[in-house]
């Protein structure tokens, strides 16, 4: 036999069940399916485990990471391994049913641009006691109110209007006092709106940095083994 007739190309190979654990994961599971002592199987399997972690640390930023790595062992093994699982065997037929139909609120929303919760907290408002405390909360329902208009329509917006919606929206019940001391400015919005911008900006460029280095770290990993 040549070198060449010895070359095996991936395009000869099955398919991976997940590929991002590689091929030599699945060749140590399969491995581990032929061992007969179960008390072997086990160590092997949490052997596969560790492995498993180190190839996709990434993954330690899921809640409960290891359960999600032993149910990815089970699916590799075609769930024909049998080992002592710290977790809830999975079975071909959970992973099969499908997840039902999210139903959508087919409520009609009076104002789109400030939502349904908006009109959800002015009816919970509704509910309380005249005082101190409706006063307050009503007053951040209008600034919220007031924020979501700045947001949707790229525009200031007058005191007078966000106090007539909320009269409107609550079938004249609710009424917001000193609105010119109560709600924000325009200017104190938009500023408001670009530091909430900025935070979220900073923290995806911090998840894509992080998640760039363990990639980096994956790839030094398989050169080295």
């Amino acid at each position: 036999m040549n070198k060449q007739s010895a070359l095996e190309y991936n395009s000869q190979r099955g398919t991976m069940i997940i590929p991002e654990y590689g091929r030599n994961v699945e060749k140590m599971i399969a491995f581990a399916c032929t061992i007969d002592d179960k008390e072997e199987r086990n160590k092997c399997a949490n052997a596969i485990i560790s492995v498993m972690g180190q190839l996709n640390p990434h993954l330690r930023d899921i809640d409960d990471y290891k359960h999600k790595l032993w149910a990815h062992l089970f699916v590799m093994s075609d769930f024909k391994l049998d080992v002592d699982s710290p977790y809830p065997i999975p079975s071909a037929e959970s992973l099969a049913t499908k997840p039902d139909l999210v139903k959508y609120p087919q409520q009609a929303v009076r104002f789109g641009h400030y939502g349904k919760s908006v009109e959800d907290l002015i009816n919970k408002a509704i509910e309380y006691d005249d005082g101190d405390e409706k006063d307050y909360l009503v007053g951040l329902i209008g600034n919220l109110m007031k924020r979501s208009y700045i947001q949707w329509n790229n525009d200031s917006v007058q005191n007078s209007t966000i106090v007539n919606d909320i009269d409107r929206l609550s079938g004249g019940k609710l009424t917001l006092k000193e609105p010119e001391s109560t709600l924000l400015s325009t200017t104190e919005i938009i500023k408001l709106v670009g530091k909430k911008k900025q935070e979220f900006t900073h923290k995806k460029h911090n998840s894509n940095n992080r998640h760039k280095n363990n990639n980096n770290k994956n790839k030094n990993y398989k050169k080295k083994y």
